[in-house]
């Protein structure tokens, strides 16, 4: 029988305890279940008068699983925020999601007029009618979603 140097038996240690940590370590299977996904639809962004340089922004968004929209980034500002509206003592006040607006798996979540809506702050210039904005709406967990949204008046709710 032959014996091996110390230092040879210390790496053949040291190799097989590496193989072992190797075998408990995380599964690289693939995951179960869909993909996540959002579908974006009625992207909308409001004109502004000459001298205004924010202006509100809408859309209709549907995830496929629990996700959450984290931020909004455009080259027609110099930032994006994603806003929420509520009453507080009889005034209408809007505040920054900064944690974003979550999106329950298979419901439709409206950013709309009176309601969370996308600001964009800092316009590069005014936004006319018939123009179009484009914006990059990113996730929690699904891929970003570019969108370009027509500047236009939003439909008033209840008329037909």
């Amino acid at each position: 029988m032959r014996l091996l140097p110390l230092t040879t038996m210390a790496a053949l240690t040291s190799l097989g305890a590496l193989a072992a940590l190797a075998a408990c370590g995380p599964s690289t299977a693939p995951q179960t279940g869909p993909a996540a996904t959002v579908a974006v639809a009625d992207a909308l962004c409001r004109p502004t008068p000459n001298g205004r340089h924010a202006t509100a922004c809408y859309v209709t968004l549907t995830a496929n699983t629990d996700d959450r929209l984290v931020s909004v980034s455009s080259p027609r500002g110099d930032r994006v925020e994603i806003h929420e509206s509520k009453l507080e003592n009889g005034m209408m006040v809007m505040t920054e999601l900064r944690a974003g607006q979550p999106l329950p798996a298979g419901q439709k979540v409206e950013l709309k007029p009176g309601g969370n809506h996308i600001m964009l702050l800092g316009l590069t210039e005014p936004l006319a009618t018939g123009q179009t904005v484009d914006l990059t709406l990113s996730f929690a967990n699904a891929p970003a979603v570019e969108v370009t949204a027509p500047v236009a008046h939003p439909p008033v709710e209840g008329a037909n």
